[in-house]
């Protein structure tokens, strides 16, 4: 996804980062990786971007985060997600669908 200053951008991203950390802890390259994968490369997160909202979800308690060894040797910040942040996955969710569904009735009914 490049980056933009819009709301909705920065909270879509917000709702796949915590999709994607929902199922298991990643550390920030994999959240890129997972969600470029599950939208068949439709979507591409830019680092800035990524950093950016982990901090902020971090700050809003959302997530948490702790140091680990990946598969290939090396040291890199792990995030998961916390039960404040399943809540916020699940309002986004509904959010997105209504907006998602609403986006659908003008693009069939205009």
């Amino acid at each position: 996804m490049s980056s933009t200053s819009s709301d909705v951008v920065r909270g879509t991203l917000d709702m796949l980062i915590l999709r994607v950390v929902a199922k298991d802890p990643e550390h920030g390259w994999g959240i890129c990786e997972r969600i470029q994968q599950l939208s068949r490369d439709a979507l591409h997160v830019q680092q800035g971007s990524l950093y950016a909202s982990l901090h902020r979800m971090t700050r809003e308690g959302w997530i948490r985060s702790y140091w680990a060894v990946t598969a290939n040797n090396r040291q890199a910040r792990y995030y998961e997600i916390t039960r404040a942040g399943r809540q916020q996955l699940r309002i986004e969710s509904e959010e997105w669908t209504r907006l998602a569904n609403g986006v659908a009735l003008v693009m069939s009914n205009a």
